[in-house]
C-alpha cells in the first residue's frame, strides 16, 4: 500500500481503502493487516480514526479484531452479513465474474414470495403503480420504473426484510437494469410482465402473480446469460 494525503472524512476514508485493499488482493482473507502505528500512517489517518473504522469493519463481518493481536482478514463470504453486500456492490470492479447470475438466482427464490405477499396484502396499489408502465420509453425509464416496481412490492408485501435486502442493492440494481433492458428483447419481456402482474393485481390473484413472477425471473436470467456470452 502507497501513503495518501489527509482525507477529508477520515474514518469513510480509511474504510474505503481498506475494503478496496481486501477486495483487491491486497490483504486476502486469511491474512493480517500491518501494525496500528504503520498502517494509520500509510492511510493517513490518526490512530483512534482507524480503531473506529477496524470496528466498523469488524461488526460487517470483513476483520476479526482482538485486543492485542494482529487484525485477521476474515472469509467475508462466510462471516460477512447484509452490509457486506452493501460494500461489495459499491466495488463493482472486484466482484467474481457470477456475481450477477448469483445474484438474479437469488432474486427468483424471493422476488415470487413478496410479489404474492404484496398482491395478496394491497393489490390497489400494485394496479395502481402499474398504470405508470404504459409511459416508458428509455433505458433509464425502465430501470427505474422496475426498481420502483420490486421496492413497492417489497414494502406493500408486508415484511420489511424484503425492502431492507433490496435497498442495498439500489445503485447496482439500476446499473446492471440499464444493462439488461439495452436489448429489445429484454424491455418486450418486461412490458409484458407488467401487464400481465396488473392483470393479476386487478383480479386480486396473489397466486397467479406468484407464479407470474417465478416464470418471468427465470425468463431474465435466461435472457442475462445469453447477453453475456455475446
Amino acid at each position: 500500500m502507497t501513503e495518501w494525503l489527509a482525507p477529508a472524512r477520515p474514518r469513510a476514508h480509511a474504510e474505503s481503502v481498506l475494503l478496496a485493499a481486501i477486495l483487491d488482493g491486497t490483504f486476502p482473507p486469511g491474512t493480517t493487516l500491518p501494525g496500528e502505528r504503520t498502517l494509520a500512517a500509510q492511510l493517513g489517518v490518526t490512530r483512534p480514526t482507524l480503531r473506529e473504522a477496524l470496528q466498523r469493519l469488524a461488526r460487517d463481518g470483513w476483520l476479526t479484531v482482538a485486543h492485542g493481536k494482529p487484525t485477521l482478514v476474515n472469509d467475508y463470504w462466510e462471516e460477512g452479513g447484509l452490509n457486506v453486500l452493501g460494500s461489495l456492490v459499491a466495488h463493482p470492479d472486484h466482484l467474481p465474474p457470477d456475481f450477477i447470475a448469483q445474484l438474479l438466482e437469488v432474486r427468483l427464490h424471493l422476488a415470487p414470495a413478496y410479489t404474492r405477499a404484496a398482491v395478496a396484502h394491497d393489490a390497489a396499489a400494485v394496479l395502481d403503480f402499474l398504470d405508470g408502465a404504459a409511459a416508458l420509453a428509455t433505458l433509464s425509464d425502465f430501470a427505474r420504473f422496475d426498481w420502483q416496481l420490486h421496492h413497492l412490492l417489497t414494502v406493500r408485501s408486508g415484511n420489511p426484510i424484503y425492502t431492507l435486502i433490496l435497498n442495498g442493492f439500489r445503485g447496482f440494481y439500476e446499473d446492471i437494469a440499464r444493462r439488461y433492458f439495452a436489448t429489445p428483447e429484454a424491455r418486450a419481456q418486461s412490458v409484458a410482465f407488467y401487464a400481465r402482474l396488473r392483470a393479476a393485481a386487478a383480479a386480486a390473484d396473489a397466486d397467479g402473480a406468484e407464479a407470474l413472477c417465478r416464470e418471468v425471473m427465470r425468463a431474465s436470467q435466461v435472457t442475462w446469460a445469453r447477453r453475456e456470452e455475446e
